[in-house]
């Protein structure tokens, strides 16, 4: 019923990675490559171009959104699939960020990954209500407090997810450290953060995927 979708398989843990072939054939899908690493999960997409790659996140050699990422380089019409156990923020962020197609945590029944490669073979989108839930409750909220940053606010935030002091953003941007401190207390304020020391660079590491992607 679903040869005629072909799938090329990726995960380091070789009972899981086991298991999920075997529901694919039970699904009747094309399983045409299973691997148990990312740099040959990124060879046989590039060779084998199948309609889907359901991917781990992390991998040896190369992690599942580097895998992604590689292939978006070369325009393959391959569609991915995160599968994955993780559901911390910052992972939600990264897909978001990829526009990946979809997303299911590896506890779910497989009827769910079934459901998850119809749609996204059609060209839509599928994810995991926990993902969902994520998105809508953690990033969404925090995507609407970025939007009210001044342009200026913004090129600062994105400085300091990068690792720099108000000093150095200053020397970068060609304006007074004093400058740049007025710009955080705003930004802080704007954000609705604490005026500890370190809220500012706190919030702007754990979102910096996000920062950097608006």
């Amino acid at each position: 019923m679903h040869k005629d979708i072909s799938i090329v398989a990726a995960d380091d843990h070789p009972m899981l990675l086991k298991g999920l072939v075997e529901e694919l054939y039970n699904y009747n899908y094309n399983v045409v490559a299973s691997v148990n690493n990312g740099a040959l999960a990124l060879s046989e997409i590039i060779e084998l171009q199948p309609t889907v790659a359901l991917l781990d996140i992390e991998m040896p050699l190369l992690s599942g959104f580097e895998v992604i990422q590689k292939c978006a380089e070369k325009d393959l019409k391959t569609k991915f699939i995160i599968l994955t156990s993780h559901k911390e923020k910052s992972f939600v962020l990264k897909a978001k960020k990829l526009n990946i197609q979809g997303y299911i945590l590896k506890d779910e029944p497989a009827v769910e990954l079934h459901k998850c490669i119809q749609e996204v073979v059609k060209g839509g989108n599928y994810f995991s209500s926990e993902f969902t839930k994520i998105l809508e409750d953690q990033v969404s909220p925090e995507i609407e407090k970025i939007k009210f940053l001044s342009p200026s606010e913004r090129t600062i935030v994105r400085l300091v997810a990068q690792g720099m002091s108000s000093k150095e953003i200053g020397e970068h941007l060609c304006i007074s450290s004093r400058t740049v401190e007025k710009h955080r207390s705003n930004i802080i304020q704007k954000l609705d953060l604490s005026h500890e020391m370190d809220a500012l660079s706190s919030w702007a590491q754990e979102h910096k995927e996000l920062i950097l992607s608006i």
